[in-house]
């Protein structure tokens, strides 16, 4: 388990997630990544980060269903992010579920401050829209620092980035808002892809 935040009740330091891996998949995730011309390597000890385990505590409580992480790149690059979702896409038809752990709003300053609200809900319009039309998905999505309330809705955006990956392995289908709440009165959604 890694504990990647702080600041939080002394029990959120002590969730446990212990679901298995599938080192069998994750090789083969590795030669999809490189038969694209990305790199990539697998990690045997890359413990589950809160994108992880906080999502699929409450999806599959059980922690009976293998799970594979795959990293972000350090640069965040969300072409090359798109381009992994892509070159992972045939992992649907194998019955691998691909799933873009974040949030279309992550600005804690500005959430526990009481700001931000309009940023976030221009951009969760925003990015309804975007995700929908797989013919510009990817240009938008890679373009979504321009977004109206993208930056401020991220300042730092490894919270939105897994969303490129789910964009990318999702083909011509298109996004759905399957989620949609205000939480400290930020606009915050959830999509699904097929």
């Amino acid at each position: 388990m890694i504990y990647d935040y702080t600041g939080f009740p002394p029990h959120t330091y002590e969730l446990q997630y212990p679901a298995p891996g599938e080192p069998a998949l994750a090789e083969h995730i590795v030669s999809l990544l490189k038969k694209s011309g990305l790199s990539a390597r697998t990690d045997p000890t890359r413990g589950f980060d809160h994108g992880i385990f906080i999502p699929f505590l409450l999806a599959f409580a059980a922690a009976d269903i293998p799970v594979v992480p795959l990293s972000l790149t350090s640069d965040l690059d969300p072409g090359r992010h798109l381009a992994a979702g892509r070159a992972l896409s045939e992992l649907r038809n194998e019955g691998v579920l691909i799933v873009g752990s974040g949030m279309s709003y992550h600005n804690l300053a500005a959430m526990f401050s009481g700001g931000g609200a309009a940023a976030a809900e221009s951009f969760d319009s925003w990015l309804n829209d975007a995700v929908q039309d797989p013919g510009t998905r990817d240009q938008r999505l890679a373009a979504w620092r321009s977004a109206p309330g993208g930056r401020e809705s991220h300042p730092r955006e490894e919270h939105l980035i897994p969303l490129m990956v789910a964009a990318g392995a999702a083909g011509e289908d298109p996004g759905v808002r399957t989620f949609s709440e205000s939480i400290a009165g930020k606009a915050l959604s959830g999509f699904q892809f097929g």
